[in-house]
């Protein structure tokens, strides 16, 4: 919300300065962002009246210009194409100083004497636009000190509104708040009904009620096309962030800066047979004042006339039933539109207006009588006319229903820290537009029609402490029983899980719920993803089943900034739908890109593969003491290569997944290094066992290394667990230090090469016992897979 603090003075007018101002609304909850002055800093600059134009002698493109300053007339050379005899223009005299500290001298432009400068609107800092000179009205007083003539001796603030504060999208609103902020009377202008002139109606027929509970109208017949809007409101505008478009619509703009109710006007000669509110049909489209054609949904609220749609209601107008420089009458519109169906209906169609913005957020349900009113009274005054009576269409069914709050005053000192009399509490809610009755130990308190985020006694006791001032509350240490809760030993935090990945050197990534659907489908094709309702963007408009979708884009944007060395994690939400409910569960994922260590002096540089990466896994499973309990089997995953996909499986139930990216995946998302991901159910990794003690044995260990040959297709997993039940209680740990194919080994065969670690807890194994064992340990592996010792 940008408003120019001269106009926000004729409502109230505390003994505060520009600065002050800002402060104060800042710590009561409305953000200033920026309080800049309306212009630029410049000095010497007058109203003066062209009273000649000749060609230049020596130029084709400048003019040689006689104008009157209040004195002698100047003879001035200007190159504006628009410069024309009678034309009131800013004129820099000889000494003057613009923005950008350029001085005006006396110069000769080809050969021509020049003693001043005609002033476009971007010369003297008031806007960016610069095709010609600043045209003033025709009673501007030559010789007057421009500064002062157009009251630019101003500033602009502009507030940062949170979105419950829809109510101080109007200067009306925000006056309020400093009234109440220094308890000083607030008065606007009058704004008196205007009686009907005329007798003519247009019909009205609101066939949506619950999104549009309430509609009025108006028609106004024989106004002045030609009119021009005068220069105060023009300049209200511009400090509002506004630009001129003729009187009819600045009038419904100025009106929706001052009281921050949107309003539309139609030209009444285009429309046919009556107004509509109602949702579009089926193939229905509408061109946009923007001339932006739309495809009209079922869901899409209208306002049409009996033949087309005219307006997308609460957003924009569209292009063939608008004002223009031929209009004599009009029908004047001015609605209260439900919040929830105007929400993100703008953003569907890429649009965001003034109207939508205040619309989506909430517009007094009780406002439109006035703002009616108002725009009349204004159109009146400007372009003429009469106006016929107020029509209304309104649903007391669907209006917004206002309930009563207990406030209690014990409730106030509890959470504040201290308790305002009743006085002080009454007058802060009063002057905030509240009613308020006064009962034993408190109050019943019901918010004005503008408040719709006022609903609890927590919010009444929010604007208590805004207003009384936050920096005013008194401070005190927090007092909290403390409770010493369960931690379960079988149990590993999601702390932990962390720190592990982080020491691995593994960053934590933090990405966003909601990814883009095309790449959903390529990660996980086989689920359907649920969509939001009302997207941030396209890309944006599903939630994730899987972690990998944000990992990989994360993965993308650090490539694309030259990272060659990429790992990254996740602990985050997933959300699947099963079963017409909704599953969400925590998952821990990963992603290895690039070398396995970052470069250095003392390693040669090596690819991370597939080992590096399950070695980090496993470490992850181990945390809980129970590694043993999971395994990993060749599996198939849509996102990951064939042939390096491991599903991680515990009693027997999926739990995870290990993978190289699919080569058609990092073709489709640009990713060129060979990248390795996994993910983890958390719930299921965190469970472990409870620590449990084992005594240390006094005697010593025994390694014996055993070198196997299998098939190929024999996993080393199914010759650990074989070598582990053979072994029993005596094998102490069990490593797999070599692999091997290659000579001395037949073709299709491979050989592995274990190192067992005996021990014996009661006595000193002897040769004898390990041999026993080694003896046992091959047989079954020969009787289970057909393995030989090799030679």
């Amino acid at each position: 919300m940008k408003f120019s603090e001269q106009w926000l003075r004729e409502w109230v007018n505390p003994p505060l300065t520009a600065a002050e101002l800002a402060e104060q609304l800042t710590m009561a909850g409305l953000e200033v962002d920026s309080v800049t002055p309306v212009a630029g800093t410049f000095s010497g600059v007058v109203v003066g009246e062209v009273l000649s134009v000749e060609p230049h002698p020596d130029a084709d493109k400048l003019r040689v210009c006689s104008v009157s300053a209040g004195a002698e007339p100047l003879q001035i050379v200007c190159g504006a194409p628009n410069v024309r005899v009678g034309m009131k223009v800013p004129t820099a005299l000889i000494g003057a100083l613009l923005p950008g500290d350029f001085k005006i001298k006396k110069s000769k432009l080809r050969g021509v004497e020049s003693s001043g400068m005609l002033c476009s609107a971007r010369e003297l800092g008031l806007s960016e636009d610069a095709a010609g000179l600043m045209a003033l009205p025709v009673d501007a007083p030559v010789g007057a000190d421009i500064r002062a003539y157009l009251g630019l001796d101003d500033t602009c603030i502009e507030v940062d509104l949170t979105p419950n504060r829809g109510d101080c999208l109007g200067l009306a609103g925000i006056a309020r708040e400093i009234g109440v902020l220094n308890r000083c009377s607030v008065a606007g202008p009058a704004m008196e009904p205007v009686p009907a002139g005329i007798e003519d109606t247009f019909p009205v027929q609101v066939s949506a009620p619950e999104a549009c509970p309430r509609y009025l109208g108006r028609v106004i017949r024989g106004i002045d096309p030609k009119a021009a809007t005068p220069l105060w409101m023009q300049e209200k505008l511009r400090r509002g962030g506004i630009r001129s478009l003729g009187p009819v619509v600045d009038v419904t703009n100025y009106v929706l800066l001052e009281l921050g109710q949107p309003m539309h006007a139609f030209d009444l000669a285009t429309l046919s047979g009556g107004i509509e509110v109602r949702h579009a049909r089926a193939g229905e489209r509408l061109t946009l004042l923007d001339e932006k054609v739309i495809e009209l949904d079922a869901d899409s609220l209208l306002i049409a006339d009996a033949d087309k749609p005219l307006a997308l209601a609460g957003i924009m107008g569209g292009a063939g039933s608008g004002v223009s420089d031929d209009t004599d009458s009009l029908f004047l519109e001015c609605a209260f539109f439900a919040p929830a169906r105007i929400a993100g209906r703008a953003r569907r169609f890429g649009l965001h207006t003034d109207s939508s913005h205040r619309f989506e957020r909430g517009v007094d349900y009780q406002l439109q009588h006035r703002a009616l009113e108002r725009a009349t009274a204004l159109l009146l005054e400007l372009v003429g006319g009469q106006a016929g009576p107020v029509i209304e269409v309104s649903s007391d069914t669907h209006l917004p229903r206002v309930q009563p709050i207990t406030l209690r005053a014990a409730r106030l000192q509890r959470l504040l820290g201290l308790r305002p009399d009743d006085a002080t509490v009454e007058d802060f809610l009063t002057r905030l537009g509240m009613e308020v009755q006064a009962g034993e130990g408190g109050w019943q308190v019901t918010p004005p029609s503008f408040r719709f985020d006022i609903t609890l006694e927590a919010d009444l006791i929010e604007e208590i402490g805004r207003v009384y001032g936050y920096n005013r509350l008194p401070s005190s240490a927090f007092q909290a029983a403390l409770e010493m809760r369960p931690a379960p030993e079988d149990r590993v935090s999601v702390r932990r899980l962390r720190d592990l990945l982080v020491s691995r050197g593994y960053q934590e990534a933090v990405t966003y719920s909601f990814v883009d659907p095309e790449i959903q489908a390529l990660v996980t094709p086989d689920l359907v993803p649920v969509p939001l309702a009302n997207p941030i963007s396209s890309e944006l408009s599903v939630m994730r089943t899987s972690l990998w979708q944000g990992l990989l884009r994360t993965l993308q944007y650090n490539l694309n900034r030259q990272q060659r060395r990429v790992r990254l994690f996740e602990h985050g939400l997933n959300f699947i739908q099963q079963d017409n409910e909704l599953k969400q569960e925590n998952y821990i994922g990963g992603l290895v890109s690039g070398t396995l260590m970052d470069e250095q002096w003392g390693e040669p540089e090596r690819v991370a593969d597939f080992f590096d990466v399950k070695a980090d896994v496993e470490a992850l499973l181990a945390l809980g003491g129970r590694a043993e309990a999971y395994r990993f089997a060749a599996g198939s995953h849509p996102a990951l290569h064939p042939g390096q996909t491991a599903e991680i499986l515990r009693d027997g139930k999926r739990v995870g997944w290990l993978g190289c990216v699919h080569p058609e995946l990092a073709r489709r998302l640009d990713i060129e290094s060979k990248t390795f991901l996994f993910e983890l159910h958390s719930a299921t990794v965190a469970q472990g066992s409870a620590a449990s003690f084992r005594e240390i044995s006094r005697f010593p260990s025994v390694r014996r290394d055993l070198a196997i040959v299998v098939d190929e297709a024999v996993s080393a997993l199914a010759l650990q667990e074989v070598i582990r039940e053979t072994c029993g209680d005596q094998l102490l740990e069990l490593a797999l230090f070599d692999v091997y194919r290659g000579k001395g080994v037949e073709k299709g065969r491979k050989s592995i090469a274990f190192g067992l670690i005996l021990q014996e807890s009661s006595r000193t194994l002897t040769d004898a016992d390990v041999e026993s064992v080694a003896l046992r340990v091959v047989d079954r592996l020969n009787q289970n897979f057909g393995a030989t010792l090799r030679d």
